[in-house]
């Protein structure tokens, strides 16, 4: 049996300083194991590491075939506690000069959802859901 569990994500980056540059811009903190070579912030749920694309694809032992601009098939969500929160993230992250790419609207599953890429296109889903459950650090448990 393999483990339910979501421990790390991993993002490959590009330019590494610029990546970890935004995330700090969002008051996100690095982990003390952070170093020159990779980024690695603290979250509610799981750590959100950033890490050389060349090198997380040398470690995989697979080719990079993306480039910057191209979609990744993968989007990140940032579960907020009211609906307004919504609005007030993405103005916060637009103010860090985050890509907007869906303004805050009523999602049709009866939350509220916005989108925003990072300066690597990578693609992040600012969501109020309704049923969303979440533990005392702030990580869903539920939805």
């Amino acid at each position: 049996m393999v483990l339910q569990r979501v421990s790390l994500i991993t993002i490959g980056a590009f330019n590494l300083p610029i990546l970890r540059s935004f995330y700090k811009s969002l008051g996100w903190e690095e982990t003390e194991t952070s170093s020159d070579n990779y980024a690695a912030f603290k979250t509610a749920g799981v750590i959100l590491s950033i890490f050389p694309i060349e090198e997380l694809a040398k470690d995989a032992g697979v080719k990079i075939t993306e480039s910057v601009d191209t979609f990744r098939g993968v989007t990140f969500a940032i579960n907020v506690d009211k609906p307004d929160e919504v609005d007030t993230t993405i103005y916060a992250i637009r103010k860090v000069g985050g890509n907007i790419l869906r303004e805050p609207s009523d999602a049709f599953w009866g939350g509220r959802t916005a989108y925003f890429s990072d300066p690597e296109n990578n693609l992040w889903e600012i969501a109020w859901n309704p049923d969303s459950v979440f533990d005392e650090r702030g990580a869903m448990i539920s939805f």
